[in-house]
């Protein structure tokens, strides 16, 4: 299987005075504010680093699910948490704080599954992945 997902992001003005939308292929975000107020401060909006968190909370329970789903387990709930650490400049650490009821399985072998899907989801590999980058002035 192969596709390509599409957000897009527009800024007008200086990184701290400036502001800027994102917006998403499906919709869901539709020009969501950001700015440096919802980075570094407590502003109305988003900012990469919660996107960040969320794209790799909700991939890792879902490749969790799938795991679970090859060991013969049935997940009844799933609620992780994907704290993002920004420091000094940098995203330094994401953890992530998963609870999950599924039944008939042991806390060891839960912690296993739960270990391989953060391993293997898609968004935990990104944190590793080639960039690209396509630009021009115009």
């Amino acid at each position: 299987m192969k596709f390509t997902r599409k957000a897009s992001a527009h800024w007008q003005g200086s990184g701290k005075e400036g502001k800027g939308t994102v917006s998403t292929e499906s919709t869901v975000l539709n020009k969501a504010q950001y700015s440096f107020k919802t980075r570094f401060e407590d502003g109305i909006g988003t900012n990469p680093e919660e996107l960040i968190g969320a794209a790799h909370a909700g991939c890792f329970s879902m490749k969790l699910s799938f795991l679970l789903g090859e060991a013969g387990f049935t997940p009844d709930d799933l609620n992780t948490t994907a704290s993002v650490l920004f420091e000094d400049g940098n995203v330094t650490k994401i953890t992530l704080d998963l609870e999950g009821k599924v039944p008939g399985i042991g806390s060891d072998q839960f912690v296993k599954i739960a270990n391989e899907a953060k391993k293997t989801c898609p968004i935990s590999q990104l944190l590793k992945a080639e960039l690209a980058l396509n630009a021009k002035l115009v």
